[in-house]
C-alpha cells in the first residue's frame, strides 16, 4: 500500500485526506443549511448545532493535518502537458481553498464560543473559549461563516469541473491520479 504521494501518484493518505475532507464539508453544509431552518421546539434544534460543532472541530483538525501532510509529502508535479496558466490557476484555487476551509473553521468558532462557553467535542473533549464577549463577535462571524461556506462549495465546484474538463477534454490523467487509479 502507498501512502506517500510520488512524483506521479497520489497515495492512499492524500486521497483519504482530500475525499473524507470534501465529503465532511459538503454533509457540513447540508447541516448548517437544514439547522438554521429548525424552530426552537424541533428535537434536532439543540442537538444539530452540537453535532455541527463537534464535526467542525474534527474538521479543522484534518485540515491541519492534511497542511501537515502535503508538506511532509508534496503532491505529484504537474503534467507537462498543462500551460502555464493552468499550473498558477491550479495553484490559487488550491490555496483558496486551504484559506477559505481554514477560515470558515475558525470563524464558527468564534460564532460558538462568542458567549464563553467551551465547545465539547462529543463529549471527548472540550476546546475552550479565548475570544468572547467581543460585542456582535456572534453576528458577524455567522455572516462571514455563511458567505465562506457558500464561497468554499463555488470554488469546490470549480476545482471539481477543472477536474472533468482535465478527464473530458484534455483526456490526462488529472481525474485518474485523484481518484486513485493507476494510470495503463
Amino acid at each position: 500500500m502507498q501512502w506517500r504521494n510520488t512524483t506521479n501518484r497520489y497515495g492512499h493518505l492524500s486521497l483519504l485526506l482530500h475525499w473524507g475532507t470534501a465529503l465532511t464539508v459538503y454533509g457540513m453544509f447540508a447541516l448548517g443549511l437544514w439547522m438554521v431552518t429548525l424552530g426552537y421546539y424541533d428535537g434536532w434544534y439543540h442537538s444539530a448545532p452540537e453535532i455541527h460543532k463537534s464535526i467542525g472541530i474534527i474538521l479543522f483538525i484534518i485540515l491541519i493535518i492534511r497542511a501537515v501532510w502535503r508538506w511532509v509529502s508534496p503532491p505529484p508535479k504537474a503534467l507537462s502537458s498543462y500551460s502555464k496558466l493552468t499550473r498558477i490557476s491550479a495553484h490559487i484555487v488550491h490555496m483558496l481553498l486551504y484559506l477559505i476551509l481554514f477560515s470558515i473553521v475558525i470563524s464558527g468558532y468564534l460564532i460558538s464560543t462568542a458567549d464563553g462557553q467551551a465547545i465539547s467535542v462529543f463529549d471527548w473533549f472540550s476546546v475552550p473559549a479565548i475570544f468572547m464577549g467581543q460585542g456582535e463577535q456572534a453576528d458577524l462571524a455567522g455572516d462571514v461563516h455563511l458567505y465562506l461556506a457558500w464561497a468554499v462549495v463555488l470554488l469546490s465546484l470549480l476545482h471539481a469541473a477543472g477536474a472533468l474538463k482535465h478527464h473530458f477534454v484534455d483526456k490526462d490523467v488529472t481525474l485518474k491520479r485523484m481518484l486513485g487509479i493507476r494510470n495503463k
